[in-house]
This record gives C-alpha cells, sequence and structure tokens, in this order.
C-alpha cells in the first residue's frame, strides 16, 4: 500500500555528513544534560509513600489530584487502581514525616472533600526497591540492545548491526536528555516508552536495510549510496503510513490519556520522530561509512572445477 511513489530518488546520503554533525552535537547536549542535571526519577525509584483510598462510586480522579497537590506533593502521583472506586497515591518522601503522617494528612484532605472515602491501605516503598527497579531496568535495556545486535548480525551484516544499535541508542539518549533538560518525571511508565522505542526503531532501520539488501541484488551496477537513496526513498510512503498512524495513537493518549500516560506518550512521540530521523541519515549513513558492499549481503557463487580442472 502506497500513498504516493516517488519516481526520481532523493539523494539523502548527500548531506549525511550535515544531518550527523547535527546529530553529534544534539547527543552531546543530552548527555551534558543527563549528567548535569540528571533524571527526575519518580518515588518508584526514589522511595516514598503509597497510598490507596477507595469511594463507593467512580472516583474524580482531577479532583483527587488537585487535593493531594494543594497539600504541596507537587511529585505526587494519583492513578485508578483495579476498579474505578478505588485510587492510588504515590507521595515522595519528606524529611520530617513519616509515611503514617503523609497518609494520615492526605486522608485528611480528601476526607474533607469527599466523607465517604475510606482509607485501604498505607505503606512506605524504600529506595532499596527503586534501585532493584533500576538495576531490573537497565538490565533489561542491555538485554534489548544485545538482542537486537545478534538479530541484525545474523539476518544482514555486522556493519548493519553496528549501525543500528548506535542509531537506536542515539534515541534513547535524545529522550532522556529531554527528560533530564525539561526536568519531567521519570517514571517506570516512560522506562516502558524507551524500551518500546528502542524496537520501534530498529523495525524502521530492518525495513530499510532489507530495501538495501534487496536493491544490491537488482540494481548491480548502481553505487553504494544510490542504493541506500533508492531503499530509503521507495520506503517513505510505507515510512509516513506507519507512522502516521502510531502517532495518532499516541497523540490521542498525549491529548486524552490523562496525568499517568502523559509522559508515557510524550517519550514515545520523541522516539517516533528520532526514530524516523536515526535510521535515515544516522544508521544508513554509518552503514555506508563502515564499507557496507553487495559482497556481504550477496555472496558470490563459487565455480565448480571438474577432475580434469575444467570449470563445470
Amino acid at each position: 500500500m502506497e500513498f504516493f511513489r516517488i519516481k526520481k530518488d532523493i539523494p539523502f546520503m548527500k548531506h549525511a555528513l550535515i544531518f550527523n554533525v547535527i546529530s553529534v552535537l544534539t547527543f552531546v547536549a543530552a548527555v551534558f544534560f543527563l549528567f548535569h542535571k540528571g533524571l527526575h526519577l519518580s518515588i518508584e525509584f526514589t522511595g516514598g509513600t503509597v497510598m490507596e483510598v477507595s469511594y463507593p462510586q467512580a472516583a474524580n480522579i482531577e479532583n483527587v489530584r488537585k487535593t493531594v497537590e494543594g497539600l504541596g506533593y507537587v511529585d505526587s502521583q494519583v492513578q485508578s487502581f483495579g476498579a474505578a472506586q478505588n485510587v492510588l497515591i504515590r507521595l515522595p518522601a519528606l524529611k520530617g514525616q513519616t509515611s503514617a503522617q503523609q497518609g494520615a494528612k492526605v486522608f485528611e484532605a480528601l476526607q474533607a472533600q469527599d466523607p465517604a472515602v475510606v482509607k485501604r491501605s498505607v505503606e512506605f516503598v524504600g529506595p532499596q526497591v527503586g534501585e532493584e527497579l533500576a538495576h531490573d531496568g537497565l538490565r533489561a535495556l542491555l538485554m534489548v540492545i544485545v538482542g537486537v545486535m545478534l538479530y541484525l548480525a545474523f539476518r544482514f551484516e555486522w556493519k548493519f548491526a553496528v549501525a543500528a544499535i548506535v542509531a537506536n541508542l542515539h534515541d534513547v539518549v535524545i529522550i532522556l536528555g529531554f527528560f533530564a533538560f525539561f526536568q519531567w518525571e521519570f517514571s517506570l511508565t516512560v522506562l516502558a516508552a524507551v524500551l518500546a522505542v528502542l524496537g520501534y526503531s530498529v523495525n524502521e532501520s530492518v525495513v530499510i536495510f532489507d530495501r538495501v539488501r534487496e536493491n544490491f541484488r537488482k540494481l548491480r551496477k548502481a553505487s553504494v549510496t544510490e542504493v541506500i537513496d533508492n531503499a530509503i526513498t521507495s520506503t517513505i510512503s510505507r515510512t509516513i503510513i506507519t507512522h502516521g498512524c502510531t502517532q495518532m495513537m499516541v497523540l490521542a493518549m498525549l491529548l486524552l490519556g490523562g496525568q499517568t500516560l502523559h509522559f508515557f506518550a510524550i517519550a514515545l512521540t520523541i522516539g517516533i520522530l528520532f526514530g524516523i530521523y536515526s535510521s535515515v541519515f544516522v544508521a544508513a549513513a554509518i552503514a555506508m561509512w563502515l564499507g557496507v558492499k553487495r559482497e556481504d549481503l550477496i555472496k558470490p557463487i563459487k565455480e565448480k572445477g571438474g577432475a580434469d580442472g575444467a570449470v563445470v
């Protein structure tokens, strides 16, 4: 399925150096903000108080959120839990206040708003749990990277594997850089979005690499640059359809998903936009600069010699 077909190849690789210089500068800026400002970690990583309350009817999450924020808990998280009547509240740890004191203070404010509210539980999530979550998240990220490299090296060639991983790490670091610069809250849902972007971005690279391999068979007289330009140009329509449809769903989450899905949708939006960019200008360009050639993907047919040395 295609919306349009471009008859003349767009010379993407002609401008690859300029766009990769921009990528390097953006990457360095993201790393700088990560080290200078750091990530604004949620209480899932830093520790805090987790509180569950329930209402006789469907809870008004927005009113509960405003009530909790009115007490000074700006970094709190309020979301539905299980049924529509149940609400889960996460509060950051504050010096001089125990979990019981925080829970009592919040519950008193909620009771003033609706006397029918019932407190189900209040417990403290220690920072050691946050360290375990961070460790598991980092390990999951590394496993995804290794798995992607092995898959691409097996399906294509090691040069494509290196190019795709560099492009994917480029996307991940830039997402983290945005969160560090704006000090957006980095939670488990955002971590899930980062892992999703890894798989999503590599899919675009695989599509282009697959078309490159096909072009090496079809365009035998074309140069490597011409082969890559043709591969990217011929997949533009597919890219617009795929990423456009995905972004519409993500945009719906961003606008209608509420506070719980807000930063998840932002991370996916950044990942989708930079995923397209990196697949075209970073992954393809790096593969070209690593010296990928027709022989890397299409092995020459060996001629067999007869008993008398003649070729058969």
